[in-house]
């Protein structure tokens, strides 16, 4: 199993409805292919963690950086796993922004703010604390640890 960790610019200002469009049509995608993962969005990045076998996640990956709705695009980490964190997400996501105010505050006061909003982080561990923290402040299943 390998985890795949980036982050990117959005190259328009992103919203829900932008989001769940992604998400709806990553978590059909990633059911086939066997990847779970999560993504997080913020008014202007996606930090994004894909999981799987080698070339699922290296397929996944490519295509996702030829994705035209983003640029800047850095890998944060590929690495060997012993066992899924999001073992049963084919893809959940979070948007940091509009009704998730009080969380993007929250996330600011850790993680600091980039462009107005919540800054995503470069280091791979810190990005799945951060994931860690948005799973307990929005209540969403706990993860295989």
């Amino acid at each position: 199993m390998y985890r795949l960790i980036y982050k990117s610019r959005a190259v328009e200002d992103l919203n829900w409805d932008v989001v769940e469009r992604i998400l709806h049509h990553s978590e059909a995608n990633n059911a086939l292919a066997g990847i779970t993962g999560f993504l997080l969005a913020s008014r202007t990045h996606f930090l994004q963690v894909i999981e799987g076998t080698f070339e699922e996640v290296n397929d996944t990956y490519l295509r996702i950086v030829r994705d035209t709705r983003h640029d800047e695009i850095q890998l944060l980490s590929y690495e060997v796993i012993d066992a899924r964190l999001f073992e049963t997400w084919a893809m959940k996501g979070i948007g940091v922004f509009g009704s998730n105010s009080d969380m993007a505050r929250q996330l600011i006061s850790k993680y600091g703010e980039q462009d107005g909003g919540v800054r995503f982080p470069l280091e791979s561990w810190l990005a799945l604390s951060m994931i860690n923290d948005i799973r307990a402040i929005h209540e969403l299943p706990e993860w295989k640890r």
